[in-house]
């Protein structure tokens, strides 16, 4: 448990893009870094996730809260360039976009079709470098900074009814470790979070959910599953200067499970 009279974020300032409501991982590193001195901005994609964001972003004290649809030319570009008129410059972002169509997630993968293969790869691993590369002229007015985004263990193994965003995730872990290395001499970090299963909006959308959740939960060396608030501990830990010397990591907050092979 992190100390809560140390705020290893006062006076530095981030962006976190992807919180679905108050159950999501996004939203548990949001409070975390929060509480830890960070001050917030928040992007939405739509009039119900606008709904859903824009009173908890204010329960946080945070007034920037900015439409952003990444699959859209230029809307990325248009949040960065607000970002930059009201703050100037930023200190971290947390990425946490992915979307696939539920329908294509169940079966074989083979059966992937060629739009939503596209689609999927556009927003939840491009979009992560498109965010990088606008991210670099606001941290560089601030010294440097750090990138974060979220993967899932489907990246490195066969995860039932994952599929296509097992794809994704793997071509994720790979752009944050391809980032780290162009990046790191402007004194920028490129990280990811590989978390447990949890039980979010997102995660709701892969059949099964149920069965993997209980699975983790007893097979992982911890015996229980992960919470949202140990994610945002890691997620301080990557953005803050705790981690200074860290990039091009793939941190796993998962109860151990990542280790285990064929359980007991």
């Amino acid at each position: 448990m992190t100390d809560s009279n140390y705020r290893a974020l006062a006076g530095k300032r981030g962006l976190i893009m992807g919180v679905a409501n108050e159950r999501s991982i996004a939203w548990g590193i949001a409070e975390v870094l929060q509480q830890h001195g960070a001050e917030l901005a928040f992007t939405y994609q739509g009039e119900l996730m606008e709904a859903r964001l824009r009173p908890l972003a204010e329960g946080l004290g945070s007034e920037i809260v900015l439409a952003c649809d990444v699959s859209v030319d230029g809307e990325i570009e248009s949040t960065f360039d607000k970002i930059r008129k009201s703050w100037g410059g930023l200190d971290f972002v947390v990425h946490s976009l992915a979307y696939s169509e539920k329908e294509e997630l169940s079966g074989e993968y083979l059966n992937l079709s060629r739009e939503n293969f596209v689609k999927t790869l556009e927003i939840s691993c491009f979009s992560f470098t498109q965010v990088a590369k606008l991210s670099v002229p606001l941290f560089e007015l601030s010294g440097g900074g750090s990138l974060l985004t979220l993967t899932y263990l489907g990246a490195e193994r066969v995860v039932p009814n994952y599929n296509v965003m097992g794809v994704a995730k793997a071509s994720l872990e790979m752009s944050v470790k391809y980032l780290a290395a162009d990046l790191g001499g402007l004194n920028i970090r490129v990280n990811a979070i590989s978390a447990g299963p949890m039980r979010t909006l997102a995660g709701s959308a892969i059949s099964g959910a149920r069965k993997i959740y209980s699975w983790t939960e007893k097979n992982a060396p911890l015996r229980r599953p992960v919470f949202k608030r140990e994610v945002g501990d890691a997620a301080l830990y990557l953005a803050s200067p705790l981690s200074s010397g860290v990039t091009g990591e793939i941190l796993h907050v998962d109860s151990g499970y990542n280790i285990i092979g064929i359980p007991k």
